[in-house]
């Protein structure tokens, strides 16, 4: 009867559609955290509510079931809040909880758990979360990263950028751009342990890491250098070993370049990356250990700092020009086609997940 339960709840949430959350800079004019409708075929975007009551929840991540939503707050405080999603817009689940640390970029929900990347501080925060989705009062524990870099001032000292788990589920791997380096870590009774640090090109300023589908390698996106390092990846001894650097560009910049998001297709065929200032999307081919730079499109907007799939589509947080862009994917050659924006002042990030159920 328990497996008849939760196949109607997955059909039932499949027949509402699919939405996508939104977030932003409250302090740069944002609105917050929008929620969008996404149209079947089309992959179109219509706004349909949002929530302001957490500033600058600049990333989001959704809880596997779908029925909660979970945002940092990109503060100098440093907060982690949880929304429920049975509504019809995003309901704030108790009060934020501090996460002990300055400026969190990241998050990603693990083996019941939420984890934060803190940039300003260089950390890594563990929230429990509890069994009807809310977050516990305070986190189990902080991860101080330690280290620097050659860059001056951005490597200084550490600073993380993305906390991300493994495909396996067995490993934590949090991205460090201060420090050139990835912690590959455990999980355990709330407390993170670091298992392997792997150290990248000096100067590279690793940013975020996506993984291929299958788990046998990681796609490191260095926001210092624009460029890629593939790494192969054992899940069996938690190793990532570095092979090769590829430019996210055709040429040289012709300005400033700053490398943001990167994704990889389902299918493991394609990886796409998000470059600011250049403003455009880059369509690497996958062959063996190599990437391959197919071409670049414009991200339709301005500063594009983060870059999502689904469902054969590209979304694109448009942060300085205040949009999100979509783009259909052409499954021979991977290269993204302009389809539409929405207006999405200071936009940080989006996320793609069934509707859940209406209360």
């Amino acid at each position: 009867m328990a497996d008849v339960g939760r196949r109607e709840r997955r059909e039932g949430r499949e027949s509402r559609g699919v939405r996508a959350f939104v977030g932003s800079f409250t302090a740069a004019g944002g609105h917050g955290i929008t929620a969008a409708s996404v149209a079947a075929g089309s992959g179109a975007l219509t706004v349909l509510s949002g929530v302001d009551d957490m500033p600058d929840p600049a990333y989001l991540a959704l809880s596997p079931d779908g029925d909660t939503l979970y945002a940092v707050s990109e503060t100098a405080e440093g907060a982690v809040a949880a929304y429920r999603l049975s509504g019809g817009k995003p309901e704030l689940i108790g009060s934020p909880v501090p996460v002990g640390a300055s400026g969190p970029t990241y998050l990603s929900v693990f083996a019941g758990h939420v984890l934060t990347a803190n940039y300003g501080s260089g950390s890594v925060t563990v929230v429990p979360v509890r069994p009807d989705g809310a977050l516990a009062d305070a986190p189990s524990a902080v991860l101080q990263h330690t280290g620097s870099g050659l860059h001056t001032p951005r490597q200084q000292g550490p600073h993380a950028h993305q906390v991300q788990p493994d495909p396996s589920g067995r490993w934590v791997v949090s991205v460090d751009l201060g420090t050139d380096s990835l912690r590959v870590c455990t999980l355990a009774d709330g407390t993170l342990d670091v298992h392997r640090e792997i150290a990248l090109r000096p100067g590279s300023g690793p940013r975020h890491l996506a993984f291929r589908p299958d788990g046998r390698y990681a796609y490191v996106l260095n926001e210092l250098t624009p460029t890629v390092t593939v790494c192969h990846w054992d899940a069996d001894d938690g190793t990532l070993k570095p092979l090769a650097e590829t430019p996210v560009l055709p040429g040289a910049p012709a300005g400033d370049a700053y490398p943001s998001g990167i994704v990889a297709s389902p299918d493991g065929r394609f990886v796409w990356t998000a470059t600011r200032g250049e403003d455009v999307l880059s369509t690497f081919a996958v062959e063996g250990e190599e990437l391959r730079l197919v071409g670049t499109v414009t991200c339709a907007g301005h500063w594009p700092r983060a870059i999502t799939e689904a469902g054969g589509f590209l979304y694109v947080a448009n942060e300085r020009s205040g949009d999100v862009s979509w783009f259909a994917v052409d499954p021979a050659t991977g290269l993204p086609r302009y389809e539409g924006s929405i207006e999405a002042p200071a936009a940080s990030c989006v996320v793609i997940g069934q509707a859940a159920e209406e209360a």
